[in-house]
């Protein structure tokens, strides 16, 4: 929000040495961040003023249009003689006022003016356009032709405003009070301790039946609408000086004085409003919510394709105006230079100040990508008492600077509203601050910005219209904090409690990350949105758990409204990110929570701000949250060991999914199994399920493998693409914390290798598992070393295991009587088992 310090003062008396600085300085330190102060006309010297075209002569033999001018500047040449000047512009004309800079004179930027030849003319000095004089865009990019009735010779620094300091204001979400002169100039007012000219103090009518008829079929989306209507405007009248150059000095572009004045009144006063054509109005406005596939045109000239959430003004047609974004095109005003252009001027307007719900204006405006001035205010909250006075304003200057009338007929709807109170102690400020401020502090300073007060002990406290963001007794305790001055709270080291660390959650978390990234794996951190359509194209069935999601109530994207229940959408994204930019050997992880719904849905409380939130608090915080475990997951494509001189390489596969799962319950010491399965993305005939054992019960903790060659195509996934993800949480909770330092037996090793024939259906955990538990405690480690497939030799449907056996003991040499044993009792489990048989 940008401020002329000369506009701010019109509302508050600042000592007359009070610079732009001390302002920003005094804004600041009350909260609000005032980023820079510029000061406008700073290297700006005259003599600049008001000169009258008395002649102009083209001249000819140039590669552009070059005119030689007299002008009249009166006075100002200290001789009275016409001003001799040449000129490149063409868009003024003989007796136009203009802007002239004399010799000796200096413009923005260092620009120094003197008399030169050129073009085989003598130039003494310039007209001016408004780019040369720093005053921002006019719409234009030319001469600026001034009124007729100005003054010939008039100092045109003056009448310009072009010397003032501006404030640029970068206004939080929560303050959209601030985004107005009248906001800025109340806060500025309670920062020096003085009064305040509030310009929405006005004399407004009382609502009669002679208004312009408008109807609300949402009162939710629209609880204010105020209708004036001004009649007979002047199709010569324009926008006077300081009117326009307000506007410029805030960053608008003026374009008429009907819509000149409307966003005047809106940066004055922080009510957006707009103007309609009346004579292009048709029969009732009214608001309501848009029809699926509606469309309009907007004043941006776009087509746009209304959804069925959309807040719309409408009139007997259809929708004539997006509410609280921008109007459509085919209410728009006309000015005179439509007029000029064979149309018809705008002499009748019917003004609209309304007061839009927040949420539904802000998802219209990103839904369309349309954010404007007003959607940007309603978005933050304006104050909806002041849409009659913002009206009444609006419909005051049409009168005076257009010649208008102003029709008796007033229109106001309002839903029943009660104000918003507050309970709070009156110590409480001095509790949340750790100082003691004392109840007449707190009561000053909350009046000060608006609210009415009552009581003792306990105040009763009236939130003013137009700050909507006191919602709660914090809110009010920070308004006390900031208008002390944060400066002067002191500054209190926590006394953090002894022996507080990491949670093994945390170390389990670090640990897992520390090991995949030494195996290679790159951590990618993604957005925990989801949009819904990600399930199908992961092939979930239509009642998987992973389709209920946490919905976000105003998500930062419409397409991805929902919390993630899987890691794998973020993850894939990124690796087909990637892979489009030429990176092909790819190895992704990421550690993140994942969120599921609970069956009951709970609000949290507010939690204490005077002490530690106990556990009780803690736990009710917990339980109104959606249920959070954490995951763990990797996704591979193309090669995992890169070829070389050293030798072939290998592409990344199923194995190597599964093996990052080994990995990662090697980290939380768990015991976990792995199994042939089938669930969503995975390909069927390559997909392992992971398990836990918990209290004799096997648990599903995740999936690894390759993916279903349709999820790929569906994702644009590059081919034989591996993924694996699991419930970090469920390991942690069947793992060990506490390390274990491995036994080391000073004996030797007896090694025993057996083929085992079994089924091929039969898978090889199964069979590892058997001959784990026959070996007996003398097993030290077993490993899968062969997989022999060969119908001649083995039979139909059947395959040869041929596992590696160790076995060792911590207190003495085994014997090779011993070891056999060990490995015959191994063999025969197996056999009764799975129907394993030796291999001869």
């Amino acid at each position: 929000m940008r401020v002329p310090l000369s506009w701010l003062r019109e509302y508050v008396d600042l000592p007359a040495t009070e610079t732009g600085r001390d302002v920003q300085a005094k804004l600041i330190s009350a909260g609000l961040e005032v980023e820079t102060v510029e000061h406008l006309g700073a290297d700006l010297k005259g003599p600049l003023v008001v000169g009258q075209v008395l002649t102009i002569e083209e001249l000819e033999g140039f590669k552009k249009p070059i005119r030689f001018c007299t002008v009249n500047v009166g006075q100002a040449n200290g001789t009275g003689e016409p001003q001799e000047i040449v000129c490149g512009a063409r868009n003024f004309a003989v007796g136009d006022k203009v802007v002239v800079v004399l010799p000796g004179a200096t413009l923005p930027g260092g620009f120094s003016i003197s008399a030169r030849k050129t073009y085989g003319k003598t130039s003494h000095g310039m007209i001016c356009s408004s780019d040369e004089l720093g005053m921002g865009d006019d719409g234009t990019h030319g001469i600026i032709v001034l009124p007729p009735e100005t003054e010939v010779g008039k100092d045109a620094i003056e009448l310009l405003e072009l010397v003032d300091e501006m404030l640029d204001i970068a206004v939080t979400a929560n303050r959209g009070d601030c985004l107005s002169i009248r906001g800025v100039a109340r806060e500025t007012a309670i920062a020096y301790g003085l009064p305040l000219r509030d310009p929405a103090l006005l004399d407004v009518p009382g609502p009669n039946a002679y208004g312009y008829p408008v109807k609300i079929a949402d009162p939710t989306g629209c609880d204010r609408f105020t209708a004036r209507t001004v009649t007979g405007l002047s199709a010569e009248a324009r926008s006077p000086i300081w009117l326009q150059r307000r506007l410029q000095k805030v960053g608008m572009r003026p374009i008429s004085l009907a819509v000149d004045v409307t966003n005047y009144v809106m940066m004055e006063l922080g009510q957006p409003l707009h103007a309609y054509d009346r004579s292009l109005v048709q029969g009732t406005i009214g608001v309501r919510r848009a029809q699926e596939g509606e469309k309009i045109v907007t004043l941006d000239g776009t087509e746009r394709k209304l959804h069925a959430e959309d807040l719309v003004i409408t009139d007997d047609r259809g929708p004539i105006g997006l509410a609280g974004v921008m109007g459509g095109a085919n209410t728009e005003i006309a000015d005179h230079d439509a007029a000029e252009n064979g149309g018809n001027a705008t002499s009748d307007v019917v003004i609209e100040a309304a007061h839009f719900d927040q949420v539904s204006i802000a998802r219209t405006a990103r839904r369309h990508k349309l954010s404007s001035e007003a959607s940007r205010r309603f978005e933050r909250g304006v104050d909806p008492q002041a849409a009659a006075a913002a009206a009444q304003r609006t419909v005051d200057l049409l009168v005076l600077l257009a010649g208008g009338t102003a029709e008796a007929g007033v229109t106001e709807i309002s839903a029943p509203s009660a104000p918003h109170t507050i309970s709070v102690p009156a110590d409480h400020p001095d509790k949340v601050a750790g100082v003691e401020y004392g109840r007449e502090t707190v009561v000053r300073r909350l009046q000060e910005v608006g609210c009415d007060v009552y009581g003792q002990d306990e105040l009763i406290v009236t939130v003013p219209s137009w700050r909507p963001d006191l919602d709660d007794i914090n809110d009010l305790a920070e308004e006390v904090i900031r208008l002390e001055g944060y400066e002067n709270l002191p500054s209190t080291l926590p006394r953090p409690p002894a022996g507080r660390g990491l949670t093994s959650r945390q170390r389990l978390h670090r640990r897992v990350g520390r090991a995949l990234a030494g195996a290679g794996y790159v951590e990618a951190l993604n957005y925990p949105f989801v949009g819904e359509q990600v399930f199908d194209q992961l092939g979930l069935d239509a009642d998987d758990p992973a389709r209920r999601v946490v919905r976000l109530v105003n998500p930062l994207s419409d397409e991805e409204p929902a919390l993630r229940t899987s890691l794998l959408p973020g993850l894939l994204a990124a690796l087909r990110r990637n892979d489009g930019r030429g990176a092909h050997d790819l190895a992704l992880f990421e550690t993140g929570l994942v969120f599921h719904p609970r069956d009951e849905q709970r609000v949290a409380a507010d939690l204490p701000v005077d002490r530690r939130p106990s556990e009780d608090d803690l736990a009710a915080l917990d339980a109104a949250l959606p249920d959070q475990p954490r995951h763990v997951a990797v996704v591979l494509a193309g090669a995992r060991e890169q070829a070389g001189w050293w030798g072939k390489g290998r592409p990344a596969d199923w194995a190597d999914a599964v093996e990052s799962a080994r990995t990662v319950a090697r980290e939380a010491r768990a015991e976990l199994g792995v199994r042939k399965g089938q669930y969503g993305p995975w390909h069927p005939g390559r997909c392992a399920e992971l398990f836990v054992t918990v209290d004799g019960e096997e648990r599903v903790v995740g999936h690894a493998g390759e993916l279903h060659p349709r999820v790929l195509k569906t994702l644009g996934l590059p081919a034989r693409t591996c993924a694996m993800e699991l419930d970090l949480d469920a390991l942690e909770r069947v793992g060990d914390d506490i390390p274990q330092a491995p036994g080391i037996s000073t004996f030797p090793v007896a090694t025993q290798d057996v083929a085992l024939v079994v089924d091929a259906f039969v898978p090889a955990s199964e069979v590892e598992a058997a001959l784990r538990e026959g070996a007996g405690e003398l097993l030290e480690s077993i490993r899968l070393f062969d997989v022999y497939d060969n119908a001649e030799q083995l039979g139909e449907g059947r395959k040869s295991l041929a596992y590696a056996l160790r076995f060792r003991a911590k207190d003495r040499t085994l014997t090779v009587d011993e070891a056999s044993a060990a490995r015959d009792a191994a063999v025969a489990l197996a056999g009764e088992r799975v129907g394993a048989v030796l291999r001869s």
